[in-house]
């Protein structure tokens, strides 16, 4: 398989983010995954969002002058998972939610990015799990259609707190909305007791993977501490066909677990 390497702008929150673009090239990697978390990251969606056209456009020139491209924007409307969830009962946040993504879309356009990552939704204690997941496959199905006239990719990523908080749920999802793709993370999963093996399924539908070193107790540890069979993940990406990015994902500035899966998946390919 061809290696794609990125790494998360907000893997490095300490820093401005031209430097954290530029630490990024420094380590030889060529993609960046863009949070746009509101309240938690560099660049957020009340802000940039205020005109697509030009913050879309200087960030594009700045990963340019990096030698960087966009491999994900990863577009998160809250700081909890149920006030601006896509699926949320109240009609005038899921139409706020709806709003956001097409402006997410124009603002990939403006800075060439091709994939976008968005939350799956929740469930809500006043109604039956199965309503909540009716209207977060009406509202996806109707992203994956915005994003296909874009030429643009949409995946959501399975996560700990979300509707897809199992491999049986995130499979049902994806199942359910066709041309939905996955962001894929085995560190929601096998910390919460998950075997690696009951995740392996869901590569056939990644379209965007977050590397992390993972074991039974944490879902982001370091290489020495890992557990996942790393080239049994890689052999299964290379018999589906995976194509897309690798992003180094390690939160709180951790420069040393980034270098050191960077040059063990490079060792892995070689």
């Amino acid at each position: 398989m061809q290696l794609k390497l990125a790494c998360a702008d907000f893997t490095f929150p300490i820093l401005p983010h031209e430097q954290v673009l530029a630490l990024i090239s420094m380590l030889g990697l060529k993609g960046v995954d863009i949070g746009l978390f509101e309240d938690r990251s560099h660049l957020q969606p009340s802000t940039e969002f205020e005109n697509v056209q030009r913050s879309g456009r200087a960030l594009g020139q700045k990963l340019a002058d990096n030698g960087l491209v966009a491999a994900d924007l990863f577009l998160q409307l809250a700081l909890d998972y149920e006030s601006r969830a896509v699926n949320n009962p109240q009609p005038e946040i899921r139409d706020h939610a709806r709003d956001a993504f097409l402006k997410v879309l124009d603002y990939a356009a403006e800075c060439n990015g091709k994939h976008v990552t968005g939350l799956p939704g929740a469930f809500f204690d006043h109604e039956p799990k199965p309503d909540s997941t009716a209207r977060a496959a009406e509202e996806l199905a109707w992203r994956v259609e915005q994003a296909q006239t874009c030429d643009v990719v949409f995946a959501i990523e399975p996560h700990i707190g979300s509707l897809a908080n199992t491999p049986e749920r995130a499979a049902a999802l994806v199942q359910a909305v066709p041309g939905l793709t996955l962001t894929l993370d085995y560190g929601h999963f096998v910390p919460r007791g998950f075997a690696a093996a009951e995740v392996d399924p869901l590569l056939q539908h990644a379209t965007h993977f977050h590397v992390r070193g993972v074991n039974s107790q944490s879902g982001g540890t370091s290489l020495a501490d890992n557990e996942l069979d790393w080239p049994h993940i890689l052999n299964i990406m290379d018999q589906t066909g995976y194509n897309g990015w690798l992003e180094l994902e390690f939160g709180g500035n951790n420069l040393t677990d980034t270098v050191e899966f960077r040059d063990y998946l490079r060792t892995l390919v070689a």
